[in-house]
């Protein structure tokens, strides 16, 4: 495993999921991980706190600092900066991981809803990289890396939940333009989503019942693609729309089947969201 020794990496919605994953694979490889999230006290229905992830950081044989944080406020994520750059001087890399999700159209979809997902998206990503991109400056292998997917604009992604879609999207396009705009500063941004449904509480809660788990891939995909592409330098992949399944095959991955969920269902996996039908 290419070493992460010393490299500082903040992770937004980091208490659960795709976060987590990513912040224990980044921390095998001894990362220092900023662990941010809203959770600080056990929920009654979602597994994980930032303060359980910090020390499974450090389980991993990372460094961990959790900070409770909502991305929508702007100066809740300056004092997370601030406090890590006091704990670790320094920020390599920024993971947009969090998310609000809610699959209705235009005409159902509450508008408390709609701004939720217009700040915690793709607004959060513009705060986030805002505030540690004079860090990023400094760093010798910056990145910011989005989750969000590649741009396709086919009917089916529009019709019937276009303002979760506007929010992701507009992600995708905020990197893409950071991408060009912090080149002279030798950042490399690009985003990643996961080709097939990944087994979440999100996934859960948003889309179906734990039952969907049976055609869904776990989140070490995510967390082994989002590892490699810190690793390679920032001059090697910038402005790129990545999709882990694909780019991990170009990177010599060739066993899919170690990321099923439920490797005893035999069922086909179900595509994400925004995946176009190959």
């Amino acid at each position: 495993m290419t070493s992460m020794e010393n490299k500082t990496i903040v992770i937004t919605g980091a208490s659960r999921g795709i976060g987590r994953a990513i912040a224990l694979k980044c921390a095998a490889a001894g990362a220092n991980i900023v662990v941010t999230g809203k959770t600080s006290e056990p929920h009654s229905k979602l597994p994980g706190t930032i303060h359980s992830v910090a020390a499974e950081v450090e389980a991993a044989g990372g460094k961990a600092l959790a900070v409770q944080m909502d991305v929508r406020d702007e100066q809740q994520v300056q004092q997370m900066v601030t406090q890590t750059v006091e704990r670790f001087d320094a920020i390599d890399a920024l993971i947009n991981n969090a998310g609000a999700i809610k699959l209705l159209p235009v005409e159902t979809l509450p508008i408390k809803r709609y701004d939720l997902m217009q700040q915690v998206n793709s607004r959060a990503l513009f705060i986030c990289a805002q505030a540690v991109l004079p860090y990023l400056k400094k760093s010798s292998n910056p990145h910011i890396l989005s989750l969000s997917p590649p741009i396709s604009l086919q009917p089916k992604w529009l019709k019937k939940f276009a303002p979760y879609t506007l929010s992701k999207y507009g992600m995708t396009i905020l990197a893409l333009g950071m991408a060009e705009e912090f080149k002279k500063y030798h950042i490399a941004v690009n985003t990643l989503w996961p080709k097939t449904v990944i087994a979440t509480a999100a996934v859960a809660f948003e889309v179906g019942s734990e039952e969907t788990f049976q055609y869904c891939r776990t989140a070490d995909i995510m967390a082994d693609a989002a590892f490699k592409i810190l690793s390679l330098s920032h001059e090697t992949l910038n402005g790129q729309t990545l999709v882990d399944e694909s780019f991990l095959k170009s990177q010599g991955i060739s066993d899919f089947e170690q990321y099923r969920y439920d490797r005893t269902a035999n069922k086909t996996l179900m595509n994400d969201l925004f995946i176009d039908d190959e």
